[in-house]
Formats: structure tokens, C-alpha cells, sequence
């Protein structure tokens, strides 16, 4: 039987080359900002290109917050992409504005301490043995980040599984939280290793 998601449409995102992504691991996938839709599939991806404030804005407008909020209420699985992973968080703050986020995580998304910003490009992660998104995947593998800001301190639940990165210092490329899974990298323009990580996420919903 193939596995239903859906990508949330609130005008952000990379929506299609997400959605190209997901069914190269086999999902059917809608792009719709449908709550009906998104309440009933096996698998909510919440993806997010720019800023914080915006991402935000535009959540807010499709009912966004309940329907991820209603999702992980009823232990159905939701994965957040970048900005869709930085929205999980009580608040973001971009040049000097605070705006608050989802609140699913507690902590703030900060920019980045670093010369050169935005952290563009490839980079390695270090992720947790028990990890269920990065299975398999080699402890040398990169993946694509393009991105100012992150959340570069855990205060949330402890049992989570923390995956962690460094650009000049250290923030978090992926958190696993029971149904929540965000990451703050593209799996989708992450070549075969973005495939392999969506395929592990994709598997753990059936």
C-alpha cells in the first residue's frame, strides 16, 4: 500500500521539488493546504525557504499552526525542511525583530555567529547511533544547507534524538521528537543521501 503525504502549501517552500523528492522514495504525494487533507495523511511535511517572519505569516493564514498542532496531538507524523523546521520553535529573531513560532520546541532560531553568512552549501553532520532519518547513511555523508539562522541550543525534551552541525559553531541540522522530525538541511536538493534520509522517514510511517 503507498504511503499518502502531503507537502503544506502556505506559500513557502519548494514545494514541487519537494514533492519530486517524496515520490522518488515511492510516496504519493499532495501539495494543498487542505487541513482535511493534511489531517489525514500518513505523513505531514511542513517545508519553508526565507524568513522566519514570513514563513510564519503565511502559516498562520491557511490555519497552518492547529493543523500541525492536531497532527502531533494525535501522534501523527510531521517533518519540517529548513524555515519549516525553524517555525517548530517558540520564536525567531531576524534583524533584531522577535516573531513568535509554533511553539512545539521550546528555544529560540538565532542567526548564525559566523564570517560568512548565509551557510551555504554542503557540510556533514553528526547524528545519533539510534537515529531513525539518518540510518544507514555514513557518518562522512553532506547534505545541502542554505540558511542565516538556527536554533543552536536544545532545551526541549530530553529523550529527543539531536543531530548537530558546525558552521564556525555549532547549531542543530536535525531533532527526531516522536512524531516530529525536522531537518534544518534540503533533503530534497541533497542528491542520493536527501533520497536515503527521506526514504528512512517515508519507512518509519507504516
Amino acid at each position: 500500500m503507498t504511503t499518502q503525504l502531503v507537502v503544506l502549501d502556505y506559500g513557502s517552500g519548494n514545494l514541487r521539488s519537494a514533492q519530486r523528492a517524496l515520490e522518488r522514495v515511492g510516496a504519493e504525494v499532495e501539495v494543498t493546504a487542505d487541513p482535511a487533507a493534511a489531517a489525514n495523511a500518513d505523513g505531514l511535511v511542513v517545508p519553508g525557504v526565507g524568513a522566519f517572519e514570513a514563513c510564519m505569516a503565511g502559516l498562520r493564514e491557511i490555519g497552518g499552526e492547529k493543523i500541525i498542532a492536531d497532527r502531533l496531538a494525535a501522534e501523527r507524523p510531521v517533518l519540517g525542511v529548513c524555515v519549516g523546521m525553524q517555525i517548530l520553535f517558540s520564536r525567531g529573531v531576524e534583524f533584531g525583530v522577535e516573531t513568535t513560532g509554533c511553539g512545539q520546541w521550546p528555544g529560540a532560531v538565532v542567526r548564525l555567529d559566523a564570517p560568512v553568512i548565509p551557510h551555504m552549501g554542503w557540510n556533514v553532520v553528526d547524528a545519533p547511533s539510534d537515529s531513525v532519518l539518518f540510518k544507514g547513511i555514513g557518518e562522512d555523508t553532506r547534505f545541502y544547507f542554505v540558511h542565516s539562522y538556527a536554533a543552536q541550543q536544545w532545551e526541549g525534551d530530553p529523550t529527543a534524538r539531536l543531530t548537530w552541525a558546525t558552521h564556525h559553531v555549532p547549531f542543530l541540522a536535525a531533532v527526531e521528537n516522536g512524531p516530529l522530525s525536522a531537518t534544518q538541511f534540503h533533503p530534497e536538493k541533497s542528491g542520493d543521501a536527501g533520497a536515503e534520509l527521506l526514504s528512512n522517514w517515508v519507512g518509519a510511517l507504516s
